[in-house]
């Protein structure tokens, strides 16, 4: 009889991903170790619930990374979705036309983002860098303090879940795990997906291939603003208001999230999944500081600044060294 040997191997290029997951759960067993009822249903779950609006931002931040390129309208099109949510809502219009509307306002801002980036040759630092002032501007033209949601949809929404065990898969974790499952298909599934891969790879081997290019990198931005937009609806369901100061600087934490989960700054490589477990390492140190009770909220800047210092020091030691090794 033959013996058939099975073998695992970790490239050197998913060895920062197989990282962040050995963070991850290096985390979460020191949090059980030092804290009780730390590892119950509910911990895990209020995980998903807390860090939605940064989840679901993150995985849109994932393709435009991977695409080579960045974009820094995101915070703002969060707290600018909400704005329109709350003022819409105010107004009275019918609840299903305001979702209408706020989900397209990022979509919409991520095209002409994506068009101007593509057609206009504008560096993607400058386009995003003006669609966030935009989106601020409008948010602060709409109000320039808080605006109250009295709709008992968005009431509704806030507190139904699936109950599991002492915890509660709240809509907001729901959507979390929808919208990467959904993200995760677009990019290992679809020509789209392997189109984003391939311009992140190298632009002009993409163009002599033949591919998509423009409508691809439009493609990027444009479902980067729907998934912002998407985190600014779904904010509206913790806060039950708008507010235009609302996420600042919530893109450079989108930003943390990828890059921990391994997707590289230069482009073409990067996963999803690691951008989720990216963002719930972010999330278990806030619960860890939280449960300690002796830290102040700016030790999560700390160890979050220093985790991405060094994930991003592995990625030049075991991914871009790799690959100029291989040039030579």
């Amino acid at each position: 009889m033959n013996k058939r040997k099975f073998s695992f191997q970790i490239t050197r290029r998913e060895f920062p991903l197989v990282a962040t997951f050995v963070v991850f759960l290096v985390l979460y067993a020191y949090g059980g170790i030092s804290y009780r009822n730390f590892l119950s249903p509910r911990v895990f779950f209020n995980l998903l619930t807390d860090n939605a609006v940064l989840g679901i931002t993150a995985v849109g931040m994932t393709f435009v990374i991977i695409s080579g390129g960045i974009d820094l309208s995101v915070g703002a099109v969060i707290s600018t979705t909400a704005m329109i949510v709350a003022v819409l809502t105010q107004a009275g219009v019918p609840n299903l036309l305001v979702i209408v509307i706020a989900l397209s306002f990022g979509t919409l801002l991520g095209f002409l983002m994506g068009f101007m980036i593509q057609f206009f040759k504008t560096p993607p630092f400058i386009v995003t860098l003006a669609g966030m002032f935009f989106a601020r501007g409008l948010g602060y033209v709409l109000s320039l303090g808080s605006v109250p949601i009295n709709h008992p949809f968005y009431a509704q929404m806030s507190s139904i879940g699936l109950r599991i065990g002492n915890g509660k898969l709240t809509i907001p974790g729901m959507a979390l795990l929808l919208i990467t499952l959904l993200a995760w298909y677009i990019s290992r599934r679809t020509r789209f997906g392997r189109n984003v891969y391939a311009l992140g790879g190298n632009e002009q081997s993409a163009i002599l291939m033949g591919l998509p290019v423009g409508n691809t990198k439009i493609g990027v931005y444009t479902f980067s603003g729907f998934c912002s937009a998407l985190a600014g609806f779904i904010y509206t369901f913790y806060t039950l208001s708008g507010y235009g100061l609302a996420a600042m600087g919530l893109e450079m934490e989108a930003i943390a999230s990828a890059v921990i989960g391994g997707t590289l700054m230069t482009g073409g490589y990067g996963t999803v999944w690691g951008t989720l477990l990216g963002t719930l390492i972010q999330g278990l140190i806030k619960a860890i500081i939280a449960f300690n009770g002796q830290f102040s909220v700016f030790w999560i800047k700390l160890f979050t600044g220093g985790m991405l210092l060094g994930f991003i020091l592995l990625q030049k030691v075991f991914v871009l060294g790799a690959s100029s090794r291989k040039k030579k």
